[in-house]
């Protein structure tokens, strides 16, 4: 596996792998001696991270997972304002450029649908898909996954509520492929019928055994799952009359969670707008900046992976 474009090229073997050595990474970031054993790990490499769209948590967590690795960092933030793309370079002779740059391997975030395996058709370094318009992001999908797997212990056998935006948001897609990796796990969408989850991934679910329904009332599927994993409703990829029509749908609030599992987490890929109150984060429950430093480490483990291994 030289590139990274979608869940569905993880195995579960591979995914315990990278479990296995995030787990190590974590340990080691907690000592100065283990930092600085982590930096030697890939200090002569370069890893170039090229953002189309905006991004906070994706791009700085490979930024400083490959920093954390000795590595060093090139990146653009704004690709599709502050490069030649603006003159009307195509994604294909971008990619011919930065590899002849010389990077070890490159993070890619774009607003296309496709735009990754269009890099890849064409790169002769490792791509990382860190987000491709409505299609996948599967390094959000790993870290959610690992989230879980520390949160819960396992993943097996779990009863996982997913909702919002399903229609557009490439996370809970991403994570969708995963948990049909795993076995006894049942699958909640909760959305509004204008923003269902696509039938490709019903058709996958189907094929790898796994129970799944749909509903669009919020109760009592977040009430009797051991996840609820929240999406935002994806505004930039709609029209302003859906936006407006779904926007405050559903609202997960000190209420709505008094009438969850006290044994239950709260995930939520995050950019948060509104669909989260803010009086939820002092709950125990609400994991979702747990994930963010989940995000890191699995980044770092993958990073490890493909230097070391999968290229």
């Amino acid at each position: 596996m030289r590139h990274v474009t979608e869940s569905q090229q993880f195995t579960r073997q591979l995914l315990q792998r990278l479990f296995q050595d995030a787990d190590r990474m974590h340990e080691a970031l907690g000592s100065s001696s283990g930092r600085r054993e982590l930096t030697k790990l890939h200090e002569n490499e370069v890893l170039f991270t090229i953002f189309y769209e905006p991004s906070t948590r994706t791009r700085l967590s490979f930024e400083t997972a490959g920093s954390r690795l000795g590595m060093k960092i090139v990146s653009t933030e704004s690709a599709a304002q502050f490069s030649s793309a603006i003159k009307g370079e195509t994604l294909e002779d971008t990619f011919r450029v930065l590899c002849a740059l010389g990077p070890d391997v490159i993070a890619l975030r774009h607003k296309e649908t496709g735009a990754a395996a269009r890099a890849i058709s064409v790169s002769s370094v490792p791509v990382i898909n860190a987000g491709d318009g409505t299609g996948q992001h599967p390094t959000q999908a790993l870290l959610d996954l690992y989230t879980i797997q520390r949160e819960k212990g396992k993943v097996d056998g779990l009863t996982i509520a997913i909702g919002g935006d399903l229609a557009h948001g490439r996370t809970a897609r991403s994570l969708a492929y995963l948990l049909g990796k795993f076995t006894g796990v049942s699958v909640v969408f909760i959305s509004p019928s204008v923003c269902r989850i696509g039938d490709d991934i019903k058709a996958y679910l189907d094929r790898h055994g796994v129970r799944f329904s749909e509903t669009e009332d919020l109760f009592p599927a977040a009430s009797e799952c051991d996840v609820l994993y929240w999406t935002r409703v994806q505004k930039e990829r709609m029209s302003a009359e859906l936006y407006e029509a779904i926007a405050d749908r559903y609202v997960i609030n000190a209420d709505t969670a008094g009438k969850m599992r006290d044994d239950m987490i709260i995930m939520h890929p995050l950019p948060r707008v509104h669909e989260i109150s803010v009086e939820v984060d002092t709950d125990p429950r609400a994991a979702y900046f747990r994930q963010v430093a989940n995000g890191l480490v699995i980044r770092m483990a993958l990073l490890h992976w493909i230097l070391s291994e999968g290229a």
